[in-house]
């Protein structure tokens, strides 16, 4: 694709609704100072080292909330797990890179993860490249954070667009969407469309909603909700370096 951004968007795509309290005006194209801030609010993840996230992913046996931390250079992440209208069978500790799912279940877990992992009582799996909203959502939410900022030029022709503005946590932010994609099958997460990110005054990503093709609802990151703290990757797991 010829955006980088657009490489979220091959594995994600947003439902075009805009939250109760937000002014959609939109869709229009973005201007320079817009696309400046979409093409460097992944980057910004990336440069801040991490961030605190907590994802909402919804199901048809309840929603899962993951609270907890990506590292965007090592691209790990770890956090505590919660379900809700559901049993607690999926309740624990999760960590996850791009390849893989570690769970360590716990019938009470906390509110958030211990910032030191238990060194046992864990599972590892591949993650899933379709057919599980979870899985989805926790490789969008590594592909969140990049290297280096995207093409602010190629961002509009490829379909890049301003949808409104919200507030969120104080912050004033626009409402963007990312390149329109069709999805590569296979790939984690994949569905087709585009991207919708909530982004500050200075290009930092405060939410991101996402469809996804597993899910009949959309998936929700917000960032920020708690204090960041480090990863420490739990044995027999190797972040990409």
């Amino acid at each position: 694709m010829a955006a980088a951004i657009g490489g979220v968007a091959v594995a994600v795509a947003t439902f075009l609704i805009v939250d109760s309290d937000s002014a959609p005006t939109g869709p229009k194209e973005l201007t320079s100072d817009q696309a400046s801030r979409l093409a460097v609010t992944r980057f910004l993840n990336y440069q801040a080292g991490g961030r605190a996230m907590t994802i909402n992913v919804p199901g048809t046996a309840g929603e899962l909330t993951i609270t907890g931390s990506i590292d965007y250079r090592r691209k790990i992440g770890y956090g505590a797990v919660h379900g809700t209208g559901r049993d607690t069978s999926s309740d624990g500790l999760i960590q996850w890179t791009a390849t893989t799912v570690s769970v360590h279940p716990m019938a009470n877990a906390p509110a958030k993860a211990p910032a030191r992992p238990p060194e046992s009582g864990w599972s590892s799996r591949p993650l899933l490249k379709y057919g599980s909203s979870l899985d989805s959502s926790l490789a969008i939410a590594l592909k969140l954070g990049s290297d280096r900022p995207d093409n602010a030029e190629l961002l509009p022709q490829n379909g890049a667009a301003w949808v409104g503005q919200d507030r969120l946590d104080g912050h004033r932010v626009d409402i963007m969407t990312g390149p329109s994609a069709r999805a590569t099958p296979g790939t984690a997460g994949a569905t087709t469309g585009a991207v919708r990110y909530w982004i500050g005054s200075d290009g930092t990503m405060y939410r991101v909603r996402v469809g996804v093709a597993s899910a009949s609802r959309p998936v929700v990151i917000d960032f920020d909700t708690h204090k960041y703290v480090p990863v420490r990757p739990v044995p027999g797991v190797t972040p990409k370096r």
